[in-house]
């Protein structure tokens, strides 16, 4: 096999030479190969002799380079024996470089270790010395100085810093143990004396009691450094403040209440002054002599500015408005709104002084305001037990709601039992009278009444009154009122039937109905909302009865005309053609009465509807009403004639432009 290999490797040699150019060009020529490789042989053998001669020339340079080569391999061994000596010094010097950063880091450590422990040391140093300054600070300066509250604060701070280390047992704390007490002792001795004699200020007569309690409030850290110290001594001052406070104000309200309700109208409603009661000459609601020194029942008037403007307004100073008189609910709304400032300030000021939170905070505030609170409840349900004016028990009530929210706006929940206890009150007796006035309705007699068609003043009462509580309870709904207004608006409207039934014929009963309802509606949407519940419900009786007085005013003039209108188109409903044939012929006398008396019938109408209706809006919108609704029978009258009796009918345009003389511009 590897002569076989050898054969190939020589034949694949061969192959190559055969293929080299220079080859291939000697056997295109023809050249002997023998005689070429003599020559071949012989050029070497000169190039090689050439060779030697230059070398042999050359010898001496050689040498020298030698020479040379030899002399950098002893500098190139000498520099490597000094780099290897370099190495090593490296190696020592990066050891000791480690060992320098070892020791740097340990003695940062040790460094830091000391820092530390000498802040620790100095701060508890400090804590626990008691510097002269602090002595002399705490012994001489008076206590509204500000200095001395620094040097309090920092007594404070010394004080419980050494109460901490005693449970720790660190001696050190024997050595200011004493001297610390003697100055805490020193401390709230002057404390106690400055804030007592605060709180006696309050008891000085004709005293701003706020500039006090601005005061106590500028030092509240004292209290907070007797509480902390000596609880006995802080309960001590928050009685005195407790005490006297609750004195103050029993005394100030007592007083203010009792001058003040000195002011009210001397006449007050009575049982006698019920919506339903009669109004004759020798008793009336409404008579001069009776308002010129009591306001009106039913009517609210100005007095719903209670809960607007005079909300907030400034509370009424008996001895220089001693000459005025006001309703009630002014005298209410003046005595709750300083029981409010009062009483907000007070309850954040104990809040705040005596550092109380929750129910605490609550009590103590009772504590303070719990007799004031009780003689003003008692003040109104005296007056409340007798009272029958339904509007001024209203307004108080809604006096109550929004001071109620008043207070949460101002952060004060306290009085929320207060405001409780007075809606109990208020609510029933609110409730009681106002039955009262539905069952005076309910019972009254209408025979004993004038016979006018015009707007009865129980209706006027009714329309007033119900507006008023409408107007007063948008913001603030109340399910009771608004049961017991349903149940008045039922009453009143079947007065008004009744009423109304006294009148023999159905136009006047609808004259004195529309009246009634007119006036109804327009002094509640003059008061309340105009999508208000009430408004809705007499607008549709309005809306009913005008329909329906409009039919009885056209039928004695144009009857014929309409009751052709409606039989006819009847029978043609029915599809009953005989009986359209028959009213065919009744048409031309109707068109000829027709033509000769419309004009004197709208003038006739006119004259009728303005002098039914007093107001002149009313009557010329019926009016207005009954024009259109006749134009309308008039044009169905038109659709059912036969082409010849048509041209006998008056001309639309002619009727038209003279129903324009009517037209008013109220």
């Amino acid at each position: 096999m590897s002569k076989i290999k050898v054969l190939d490797d020589s034949d694949t040699q061969f192959q190559q030479n055969l293929e080299d150019e220079l080859v291939q060009d000697i056997l295109k020529t023809g050249t002997d190969l023998r005689q070429y490789s003599r020559e071949i042989e012989k050029e070497l053998k000169e190039v090689e002799n050439k060779s030697i001669q230059d070398y042999i020339k050359e010898s001496q340079n050689i040498a020298s380079l030698h020479n040379q080569i030899s002399a950098c391999d002893q500098i190139l061994e000498r520099m490597e024996s000094m780099l290897l000596g370099f190495q090593n010094d490296l190696g020592s010097i990066s050891s000791e470089i480690l060992s320098l950063q070892r020791k740097s880091v340990s003695m940062s450590q040790e460094l830091s270790n000391r820092q530390s422990i000498r802040g620790q040391l100095s701060q508890f140093i400090d804590d626990m010395v008691v510097s002269d300054t602090l002595i002399n600070g705490i012994l001489d300066c008076p206590v509204t100085d500000k200095e001395f509250l620094n040097h309090l604060q920092v007594l404070n701070h010394k004080i419980n810093f050494v109460k901490e280390q005693s449970f720790k047992e660190s001696k050190s704390c024997m050595d200011v143990k004493d001297i610390l007490e003697k100055l805490k002792i020193k401390s709230m001795a002057k404390i106690r004396t400055y804030l007592l004699e605060q709180v006696f200020k309050f008891r000085k007569p004709m005293t701003n009691y706020q500039v006090p309690q601005n005061a106590m409030l500028k030092y509240k850290f004292f209290f907070e450094f007797i509480l902390s110290n000596e609880r006995n001594v802080a309960q001590e001052i928050c009685n005195e403040y407790v005490d006297t406070m609750s004195k103050i104000y029993f005394s100030y309200f007592k007083s203010y209440s009792g001058r003040i309700m000195k002011l009210q109208y001397e006449e007050c409603t009575t049982k006698d002054d019920l919506m339903g009661i009669e109004d004759t000459a020798t008793r009336g609601l409404f008579h001069k002599t009776t308002l010129k020194h009591k306001g009106t029942v039913f009517t609210i008037g100005n007095r719903g500015d209670v809960l607007a403007q005079q909300l907030e307004a400034p509370i009424i100073v008996p001895h220089a408005q001693s000459k005025n008189r006001y309703h009630f609910e002014s005298l209410f709304r003046s005595e709750q709104y300083a029981l409010v400032d009062n009483a907000c300030r007070e309850y954040l000021f104990v809040s705040e002084f005596f550092m109380v939170r929750g129910q605490v905070a609550l009590d103590l505030f009772y504590q303070i305001m719990g007799k004031t609170l009780s003689l003003l409840t008692k003040n109104l349900e005296s007056f409340v037990s007798d009272c029958y004016d339904t509007i001024a028990l209203f307004l108080c009530f809604h006096l109550i709601l929004r001071y109620q929210l008043m207070c949460h706006k101002r952060c004060v929940p306290a009085l929320d039992k207060y405001w409780e206890s007075l809606q109990t009150i208020i609510l029933p007796r609110f409730e009681q009278v106002f039955r009262l006035n539905i069952y005076s309705i309910r019972d009254c007699d209408p025979t004993k009444f004038s016979r006018e068609m015009g707007p009865h003043y129980i209706t006027r009462r009714y329309a007033e009154f119900s507006a008023a509580l409408v107007g007063i309870s948008e913001n603030f709904p109340n399910e009771l009122v608004n049961r017991l207004l349903a149940e008045l608006q039922e009453e009143v409207e079947l007065f008004i039937l009744r009423m109304a039934g006294i009148f023999p014929q159905r136009k006047e009963q609808l004259i004195y109905l529309i009246n009634n309802y007119d006036m109804i509606l327009n002094i509640i949407m003059e008061r309340t909302r105009d999508n208000s519940k009430e408004a809705e419900s007499f607008r549709a009786r309005l809306s009913t009865k005008s329909s329906e007085y409009v039919e009885e005013i056209l039928s004695p003039h144009f009857g014929e005309m309409m009751q052709f209108v409606k039989e006819c188109e009847y029978f043609i409903e029915k599809g009953n053609q005989e009986q359209i044939k028959k009213y065919e012929g009744k048409s031309l006398p109707i068109v000829q009465n027709f033509s000769a008396n419309w004009k004197k019938s709208l003038e006739e109408l006119n004259r009728e509807v303005l002098l039914s209706f007093p107001n002149l809006v009313t009557g010329s919108s019926l009016l207005q009403l009954a024009l259109t609704q006749l134009v309308q029978y008039y044009h169905r009258f038109h659709k059912l004639l036969t082409p010849n009796t048509r041209t006998q009918l008056t001309n639309i345009h002619h009727i038209m432009v003279e129903m324009k003389k009517y037209k008013t511009n109220y």
